[in-house]
């Protein structure tokens, strides 16, 4: 990270790093977005690692806490292409305030069955596939809506590096203040933070002042504008092959997060001391790589970026399979959260500047069925494969799916610039 940080000390630059690594905060509706999302991201993890307990203490199976995790995730990968068609035709403002208000609604839902005693693994589940279901929503709505908060387009991969660097920073804190709570009070005070921390997300999205254009609404079917968007996305191969590599990695490398509990155990016989550390070099590797994003400069080839962090991820996780000293280990954890966080940074932040302003959420929706839809179908996989095959040709098999996932998007550039 200071290398990253003195590289970007050259003439040009303004005096203040730290306020031109923070460059999109000049903009109010920005700022108001990301403070409601900081608070309410701590609330998330508290919430994740306390459904996560309250399954596991109610079944003790491994089995029906990852099934959980999959109805969270699964409207992603079903839901997300006519949601995108859904956004495109209607006030995405409006949208985030209902889907804010549903993801309110459902955490309350949870803290107050627990309060009462009245829960059960079916209802839990009921209203995590409620949770995915509204995230989808939200999460469309809102990357669609990024390029109204941030209308300087120059600056809008700092805000969706801010963005990820908040993510990232409630993954490190979140889960260790829910696990105090959860521990001292037990889950539903967990829930309940979650609950709370929605008021900052609505008030501040209350508080934005948006002079939105009015859709274009055309008398179609969503079906029949989830056939446009396809159709846009077909005969837009710089979009698509974009898309087309998320869910490639999603599926085959990505997945390597599952891995963090094995690796810890199998490969250096450790405890859950050891695998906090995987995860903090996790969190800190990706930390790195949004502080890189945030000082992207404007007319910065993103494809180009895409190529070298695949590479980068792909190295890691390679380079990870025959780590036997454990600072090695953390350090390949380091490099390829890096490259993961710097390759799908760059792909959102393309997709948003380069999608059609009528297509864009169709475009959005894609890129989240890519990431957050096909992931899970990818931890079945890779857990399979680490079962069958075990912890080292398992991580082998990722990095060289990985290498040859950045060899092929490398050709496609090779081929797209000679075409031209």
């Amino acid at each position: 990270m200071v290398w990253i940080l003195h590289r970007y000390r050259q003439p040009g630059t303004p005096q203040s790093l730290s306020m031109y690594i923070l460059r999109a905060f000049r903009h109010r509706n920005y700022r108001l977005h990301f403070t409601g999302q900081a608070i309410s991201l701590m609330g998330t993890w508290m919430q994740r690692i306390a459904v996560s307990w309250l399954v596991y203490r109610l079944t003790e199976s491994a089995f029906i806490l990852g099934f959980i995790s999959f109805l969270s995730l699964v409207p992603s990968l079903v839901l997300s292409p006519f949601i995108g068609s859904f956004v495109d035709r209607h006030n995405k403002y409006r949208i985030l305030l209902i889907t804010q208000s549903g993801l309110m609604f459902q955490a309350g839902a949870l803290a107050l069955l627990v309060f009462l005693g009245n829960y059960s693994v079916f209802w839990i589940g009921v209203l995590s596939l409620l949770q995915g279901v509204v995230n989808t929503f939200d999460v469309t709505a809102r990357q669609s809506l990024m390029v109204e908060l941030v209308p300087d387009r120059a600056d809008l991969p700092n805000a969706i590096a801010l963005n990820s660097s908040a993510f990232n920073a409630a993954r490190m804190v979140g889960p260790a203040v829910g696990g105090i709570l959860l521990s001292t009070y037990g889950e539903a005070v967990c829930f309940t933070a979650n609950f709370v921390s929605f008021i900052a997300v609505l008030g501040t999205l209350l508080a934005m002042k948006l002079s939105l254009s009015a859709p274009e609404v055309k008398q179609e079917s969503t079906w029949q504008g989830l056939k446009e968007g396809f159709s846009y996305l077909r005969h837009s191969p710089h979009l698509s092959s974009l898309i087309l590599l998320l869910g490639t990695s999603s599926l085959l490398v990505i997945p390597y997060t599952t891995l963090l509990p094995v690796i810890a155990r199998e490969m250096f016989n450790g405890d859950a001391t050891t695998f906090s550390w995987f995860e903090s070099a996790a969190g800190f590797g990706a930390m790195t790589g949004a502080v890189y994003m945030a000082l992207t400069k404007a007319g910065t080839n993103l494809r180009f970026r895409v190529m070298k962090a695949s590479g980068l991820f792909a190295f890691g996780i390679l380079m990870l399979s025959f780590a036997s000293w454990l600072p090695l280990a953390l350090l390949c954890i380091m490099l390829a959260s890096m490259g993961m966080m710097v390759q799908n940074s760059s792909i959102n932040t393309y997709i948003q500047t380069h999608a059609m302003p009528a297509y864009r959420a169709r475009a959005i929706s894609y890129y989240i069925m890519a990431f957050q839809g096909i992931f899970p179908l990818g931890s079945l996989l890779i857990g399979a494969l680490a079962n069958m095959w075990g912890i080292h040709y398992t991580l082998v098999f990722q990095g060289v799916a990985g290498a040859l996932i950045a060899l092929g998007f490398v050709g496609y550039i090779r081929i797209h610039i000679l075409k031209r």
